[in-house]
């Protein structure tokens, strides 16, 4: 019996399906990484638990260069409570839409798949956690909107399992001179 209802619950946990990069392939305007992230970059995020209690608020300052081959960003990153931190990025593409990425706290490569407006963007990582650290799996999706506001939720994994999402909002520099707000 007890077999029965475990087979049960992973063919009724493979049934959920997960968002595809096809079924927004048409959306614009259209993301071009190599663009929007050369010269200065803004975030905004939110880390949230699988219960959905906000843990960490932030702000990430990007400095991005593209040489015509590889798309380098330095993401300085200020936290809520004080904490500073840095992920230097050199990321290249092989084929149109195909993206491969490394970072010092990335396990291996990352992998990404462009088009339309989305990017989604896979990679290990071993996550700070207070005095130590979890191996975790990111599956981000970035969204460029109208206005050059770009939107990225990724989903934390660890075994499988989603532990909790980040949410973030980009804006580049030059954007921010016709924001609607003064910061």
């Amino acid at each position: 019996m007890k077999k029965a209802i475990a087979v049960l619950l992973m063919v009724m946990l493979s049934g959920c399906s997960q968002m595809q990069i096809d079924q927004i392939s048409q959306s614009q305007p259209a993301l071009k990484i190599e663009e929007y992230f050369n010269g200065k970059v803004y975030a905004w995020g939110i880390f949230e638990d699988r219960f959905g209690t906000i843990r960490r608020q932030f702000q990430v300052e990007i400095d991005g260069n593209w040489d015509g081959q590889t798309l380098t960003l330095d993401e300085q990153f200020l936290y809520d409570d004080g904490e500073r931190d840095q992920r230097i990025w050199e990321i290249t593409s092989s084929n149109p839409g195909r993206y491969e990425g490394r970072a010092d706290d990335v396990i291996g490569s990352a992998t990404g798949t462009s088009q339309g407006n989305a990017l989604n963007w896979q990679y290990d990582i071993d996550l700070k956690v207070g005095d130590g650290s979890w191996r975790v799996t990111f599956d981000d999706w970035m969204l460029l909107q109208q206005g050059g506001v770009l939107i990225n939720r990724a989903y934390v994994k660890k075994w499988g399992f989603t532990i909790g999402t980040v949410t973030l909002s980009f804006m580049r520099g030059d954007a921010m001179k016709e924001a609607p707000f003064s910061l």
